[in-house]
């Protein structure tokens, strides 16, 4: 009797099954020292228990991308082991800090299915929400991804393609219970831009770019416990490459947003997102952003931003053709909430 696993496949999928994903792991200020070594992230309120006090929140939460990755990581032995590709987001939501010591957990359900026309593969949406210790949900979002089917002969399911929000209302974004920026330090945040000093369609350049390594990113798999056997198994593609988990660049981006973007302090939403073209390691990750939109909040000294974050190998500000489709540069677009002091 085999006792290892395989991954799962197309067709083994059900509409509406729910998968309690293994393994619960506890967070520590390890994984934000490593997070921090991985990427260039230095916005103040996950780096410091001291701002974070002076916002009004019990000690430095974890970066929010951390609380993503650990969630992602859990379900890819049951969602994406097989996966040719992860191909977008929605409908996410941060709902609560997580702080060194909680312990995260996840589940995902099974909200659609559609095979390809070639008949080999098919797309699986899910809904994955991620927990705490206390069974409080700490973040939820929707994600589509490309899986191979095992048996070619096995049946298409009906196809069911979910109907997903364009954008999180500002009204269901969820604010951490005791933000207060009225007394933000601007100084020490490292810019002083506020939420008023966006415009909506303004676009904003970060300068840098950071050249990806085959080393980091295998610490970045291992780290987030992915174990999608195209980020780490040479052998798995036909051009023997290994490919960059699109999470490795999300935060990449994100963390070189920080210049222009140094007080966009805590990611709340996660409206859509896509990875446009693969990434390898050798290619030059540079970001630019563009404000599409703003909301008040009710947390004192508290704005959102809607913003555009793309990563790209070429020059700022190119996302597609004429035909629509994103240019072979550009290697993430993905349009999130952050919060952002007055």
């Amino acid at each position: 009797m085999a006792k290892t696993n395989p991954g799962r496949f197309f067709e083994d999928y059900r509409l509406g099954e729910v998968i309690a994903h293994a393994v619960p792991r506890t967070v520590s200020g390890g994984e934000r020292a490593l997070y921090h070594a991985l990427y260039p992230a230095r916005h103040a309120l996950a780096s410091s228990d001291e701002f974070a006090r002076a916002c009004g929140l019990p000690v430095s939460p974890m970066d929010d991308l951390i609380t993503f990755h650990t969630v992602f990581g859990k379900t890819v032995p049951d969602i994406s082991l097989n996966a040719v590709a992860n191909l977008g987001y929605a409908e996410g939501r941060f709902l609560a800090p997580v702080y060194p010591g909680d312990t995260l957990r996840s589940e995902s359900e099974v909200i659609g299915l559609k095979q390809n026309s070639n008949g080999k593969s098919g797309v699986v949406y899910v809904r994955t929400t991620g927990r705490n210790q206390d069974n409080q949900s700490v973040l939820e979002y929707v994600r589509w991804v490309m899986v191979r089917k095992g048996n070619l002969d096995a049946p298409a399911p009906d196809t069911t393609i979910p109907e997903l929000a364009d954008v999180v209302s500002p009204d269901d974004l969820v604010l951490p219970e005791g933000l207060d920026f009225t007394g933000y330090d601007f100084a020490l945040a490292g810019e002083p831009h506020r939420w008023g000093d966006y415009t909506v369609g303004e676009r904003i350049d970060h300068v840098d770019g950071v050249t990806i390594e085959e080393a980091e990113h295998m610490l970045a798999t291992r780290l987030w416990q992915n174990t999608a056997k195209v980020h780490f198994d040479a052998t798995f593609r036909p051009d023997g490459r290994r490919l960059i988990y699109g999470g490795h660049v999300i935060s990449m981006a994100r963390a070189l947003s920080f210049n222009g973007l140094a007080n966009a302090s805590m990611i709340v939403g996660l409206n859509g997102g896509a990875h446009a073209n693969p990434c390898f390691a050798g290619d030059t990750i540079k970001a630019w952003t563009e404000v599409l939109g703003k909301a008040e909040t009710s947390a004192p000294g508290v704005g959102a931003l809607r913003l555009r974050l793309v990563a790209t190998k070429g020059a700022p500000f190119e996302l597609k053709g004429e035909d629509g489709k994103y240019l072979p540069d550009v290697l993430l677009d993905l349009d999130y909430w952050a919060l952002v002091p007055v």
